[in-house]
């Protein structure tokens, strides 16, 4: 099923006798505390037995975030931020010779985000050689999630061996005049000539979700990018990325 730009979602789960909480980092946490605990960490799931289930159905809604606007034909907004991992700065302007940028918002703690991590960094490196730009920032407030503070940023690029530059928006204004919403999401631009880069992709990394059993391909957004890069057309309807809330200061 296709989905147009302008959505936002939230999807119910109904889970028995369990609290269901993706974004938190912990799959469940059992009403019974006699009863044996299944977690997520960042090592992987712990896996354990269930002694016995509670007499009772419990319905929770685990919220999840699409990508919504701007439309097709938005112009990049100018940016200047600062690289954690080795203190440079990078603007929009370094970038004005590639023929394609792909700007990315992730974070480190966010589960959709983690699920792509590895993939999005071997696509990355894939496309980098074939002549795309690729920066990716991180939006979200350290005061409420001091895990994805510059600090654990630039260890996190240096982890997972981040080819791209990966940028603190502190103020998270870049974020707003992006219009971004959750991570991951992803602006595919083209730039013809001495044109502004114009977006053409405002999509989905792939189907793969947290939990779904499909394999991470980046099918859609290889597919934006392999017609991006030889010049042809994007269709205009495209599927919504689909991840955490970017964590916005407290007002």
């Amino acid at each position: 099923m296709m989905y147009g730009l302008a959505a936002v979602a939230r999807a119910p789960a109904v889970v028995l006798g369990v609290v269901s909480s993706v974004e938190s980092g912990a799959l469940c946490s059992y009403i019974n505390p006699s009863l044996s605990r299944r977690r997520y960490s960042s090592a992987g799931w712990n896996h354990c037995r269930i002694n016995r289930m509670p007499s009772r159905k419990l319905l929770v809604r685990a919220a999840r975030l699409e990508s919504k606007g701007p439309g097709l034909g938005f112009r990049a907004p100018y940016f200047e931020l600062s690289e954690p991992l080795t203190g440079k700065t990078w603007k929009l302007e370094d970038f004005e010779s590639y023929p394609a940028l792909l700007v990315m918002f992730i974070c480190n703690h966010c589960p959709f985000v983690i699920h792509l991590k590895k993939h999005i960094v071997k696509l990355s490196s894939f496309y980098m050689k074939k002549g795309l730009a690729v920066v990716a920032i991180s939006s979200n407030s350290v005061v409420t999630h001091p895990q994805d503070g510059p600090e654990l940023m630039a260890e996190d690029a240096k982890l997972f061996n981040y080819e791209f530059p990966y940028l603190y928006d502190e103020s998270q204004e870049v974020a707003t005049s992006f219009g971004a919403v959750c991570t991951p999401e992803f602006f595919l631009f083209k730039k013809d000539g001495r044109r502004p880069f114009e977006l053409v992709y405002h999509g989905q990394y792939d189907d793969s979700r947290p939990g779904n059993d499909l394999p991470v391909t980046g099918r859609d957004l290889s597919l934006a990018i392999d017609r991006v890069l030889s010049g042809q057309q994007l269709p205009p309807v495209q599927k919504p990325s689909i991840g955490c809330s970017i964590k916005w200061h407290p007002k």
